[in-house]
């Protein structure tokens, strides 16, 4: 989630070099061919290797999703299904600016709808300047909650906010399935559209699991539906104006089998599915359900990007890794998501 105060890839295995090579034939050709697995040597498909004696405490691995062929995709369109690196960042923009993000080499970049995270909006120029790099350009903003630097704050009725987020005291879980906060998401969804942006990504998804189950006086499942009924309206408001936007919501990929979700989203952002802020193995129960639930989103065609908060080479490395076998698209930084991370060895 936000935080403002918050490749050339290695060779994997044969088979996905030839892949690589391929679909870089398949661009020029102007062919579509069937993808093919992702999967890495590092370690064997399901299998678990401990960390090197050279290794210090922090370089865990861990059980990665068993590597399968790799799920149908739509047909590409906007280059969405052929992004194969990503770069995710919040604040901290150098001057201001996009310009080194537009000098990356990454396919596709999440930045917030605001320089300031106010309300002073990226234009179209600047997004269509980022864009013109070859980039999909995604914009952050959240549905489930609201912090106390964007321009909506004062808009909100007091009786709408349900309490602070643990150690975010300026950051407030709202009714999300109140009628009074949708002009608030509708807002964002036009400011996104009249910049330019190719989507948007969302976070606070989280919220449906996080207040009280009977918040809204019913249960936890209701809350689940009701957080996917919001995901839903929002994607057909945009795909309405621009039938090219993307919608990803960010963590709880739990929701897939909430009916809607699915047929709502064109892809999914994970928040530390390999390593916790900072360099923590994610080694908890709830970890493999985020990477088993994420694989079967892979494997309903959706792109699934992950971001892991590592500093450490060795971790950097493990995540990486794992993400690509598992087939999603990778991402490591740092938590504050202020800057332009490049990972040695696995630059874009």
């Amino acid at each position: 989630m936000m935080r403002l105060c918050t490749a050339k890839r290695l060779p994997c295995a044969p088979a996905v070099r030839m892949v690589r090579l391929v679909v870089l034939m398949a661009a020029v050709l102007l062919l579509v061919l069937a993808p093919t697995a992702r999967c890495s040597n590092a370690v064997p498909p399901g299998g678990v290797v401990g960390p090197a004696a050279t290794d210090g405490p922090s370089t865990v691995y861990i059980p990665m999703v068993t590597c399968s062929p790799a799920a149908p995709t739509p047909t590409p369109d906007g280059g969405w299904t052929s992004v194969d690196s990503w770069v995710y960042q919040l604040s901290g923009y150098r001057n201001d600016r996009l310009d080194q993000i537009a000098a990356t080499g990454f396919d596709l970049a999440v930045i917030d709808l605001a320089r300031d995270g106010n309300s002073d909006f990226f234009t179209r120029g600047e997004i269509a300047a980022v864009q013109a790099t070859g980039k999909v350009v995604l914009a952050y903003f959240e549905i489930g909650a609201i912090e106390d630097y964007r321009p909506e704050w004062d808009e909100v009725p007091a009786d709408l906010m349900l309490g602070a987020l643990s150690g975010w005291p300026g950051e407030q879980y709202v009714a999300y399935w109140d009628p009074r906060w949708w002009p608030v998401v509708e807002g964002r969804v036009d400011q996104a559209l009249e910049a330019g942006f190719d989507g948007a990504y969302l976070d606070m998804i989280v919220t449906y699991e996080e207040i009280p189950a009977d918040a809204a006086g019913t249960d936890r499942a209701d809350l689940a539906q009701k957080m996917v009924d919001l995901i839903a309206r929002l994607s057909a408001y945009a795909k309405a104006r621009d039938p090219e936007f993307k919608v990803v919501p960010q963590n709880a990929p739990e929701l897939r089998t909430v009916p809607g979700y699915l047929d709502a989203v064109d892809g999914l952002g994970m928040e530390e599915l390999y390593f916790l802020a900072t360099d923590r193995a994610c080694t908890q129960s709830w970890c493999l359900e985020n990477r088993n639930n994420a694989a079967a989103i892979r494997a309903a065609g959706k792109l699934v990007l992950t971001v892991d908060y590592a500093t450490i080479a060795a971790n950097i490395t493990s995540a990486y890794e794992q993400s690509l076998a598992a087939g999603f698209v990778p991402y490591v930084s740092i938590r504050a998501l202020d800057v332009v991370r490049i990972n040695q060895g696995w630059e874009p």
